[in-house]
C-alpha cells in the first residue's frame, strides 16, 4: 500500500498504475478513491496513468483531528502530486473533489498549472459555492446541512444506507437500481472517520470559489447532472462553466449527483475525448 506523509504528519493513501499521460483523481464526500474504480481502469486501459487519494480521515489516510478544511486538502493533494513528481497532469474532481483540486490549483499551480496541471475536469462539483451563505441565497439551506451532521451523529450507519437513493437517483420512478452501489456507498462511508466527515460537511457547504475560479486558465470541463438534488445544476456545474474563462459544459440530462456510476460508460467516453485533446 502506497502512502505520502504530509507536513502534520498524517499518511495519505494513494493508487497509482498505468502508463502514460497522469489523470488525477479526487473523491467526493463520504467516500474514498475505491469510488473511481471503473473509470480509472478503463482509463488505464485506453493508455493513461491513474492516480487516486483518499482524502485525510477517509479510506485508508489516516485520521486528524485537525486540518480537515479545504485548503489542507488541497495542501494533502499537493503532497501527493509532489511526491509523485506528476507533470502535464489532468485533474478530476466530484463534488467535495471539484473544490479540492479548484483550490489545489489556485493555491499551489497557479493559473496556468506552472507544467504540473494542464486540464481539469469538475463532476458534479460543490464549485462555485453551493451553500446559502456569503450572499449565495439560493444555495443549498443551512437546514440540510444540518440534518446531515445530525445524522452522522444519530445513526451514520442508517444514513449511508438510506442517502444511496438520493445520491445515484434510485428512488426515481424507472431510474436504474443497484444494491451493489448501496452496499459499496455505505462500506466507503462507513470506513471513514466521523469526525473528519463531520468536519467535510461544513467545508462542501460552505466553501467560496467564486473569485479564484476567474483565474484559471487551462482547459476546463465541467459535466453535471441536471437531476442532481445534492448539488444542484443550476447554481454550481451551470455558473462554474460560466466563472472559469476556458470551460466547456455538458449536462446530463437529469442525472443524479452520482452520475460517475449511473452514466459510467458515457462518463468515461467524455473523460477519454478530453484527455485525448
Amino acid at each position: 500500500m502506497a502512502y505520502v506523509t504530509t507536513t502534520d504528519g498524517t499518511r495519505i493513501f494513494y493508487r497509482d498504475f498505468g502508463q502514460g499521460r497522469p489523470i488525477v483523481f479526487s473523491h467526493g464526500w463520504p467516500l474514498s478513491s475505491d469510488a473511481w474504480d471503473g473509470t480509472m481502469q478503463f482509463l488505464a486501459n485506453n493508455g493513461f496513468r491513474v492516480i487516486a487519494h483518499d482524502r485525510r480521515g477517509h479510506g485508508r489516510s489516516d485520521a486528524s483531528a485537525t486540518g480537515n478544511t479545504m485548503d489542507t486538502y488541497a495542501d494533502d493533494l499537493a503532497a501527493v502530486i509532489k511526491h509523485l513528481d506528476l507533470t502535464d497532469a489532468i485533474l478530476v474532481g466530484h463534488s467535495t473533489g471539484g473544490g479540492e483540486i479548484t483550490r489545489y490549483i489556485t493555491r499551489h499551480a497557479g493559473s496556468n498549472g506552472t507544467g504540473r496541471i494542464s486540464k481539469m475536469v469538475l463532476l458534479g462539483a460543490v464549485t462555485p459555492l453551493m451553500g446559502a451563505v456569503n450572499g449565495n441565497d439560493d444555495g443549498v439551506p443551512i437546514e440540510v446541512v444540518d440534518g446531515v451532521r445530525k445524522a452522522l451523529i444519530d445513526n451514520r450507519s442508517q444514513f449511508f444506507l438510506d442517502f444511496p437513493d438520493v445520491f445515484f437517483g434510485m428512488h426515481k420512478e424507472g431510474a436504474p437500481k443497484s444494491e451493489g452501489w448501496r452496499m459499496d456507498f455505505w462500506r466507503q462511508g462507513m470506513a471513514a472517520d466521523v469526525n473528519a466527515l463531520y468536519a467535510c460537511v461544513e467545508q462542501f457547504w460552505a466553501s467560496d470559489f467564486r473569485e479564484e475560479m476567474k483565474h484559471i486558465e487551462i482547459p476546463a470541463l465541467v459535466i453535471h447532472g441536471t437531476g442532481d438534488e445534492v448539488v444542484p445544476f443550476e447554481i454550481t456545474g451551470k455558473r462554474a462553466a460560466e466563472i472559469l474563462p476556458n470551460a466547456a459544459l455538458i449536462a446530463y440530462e437529469d442525472a443524479p449527483h452520482g452520475f460517475p456510476k449511473t452514466h459510467q460508460d458515457r462518463l468515461n467516453a467524455d473523460l477519454l475525448a478530453f484527455a485525448r485533446d
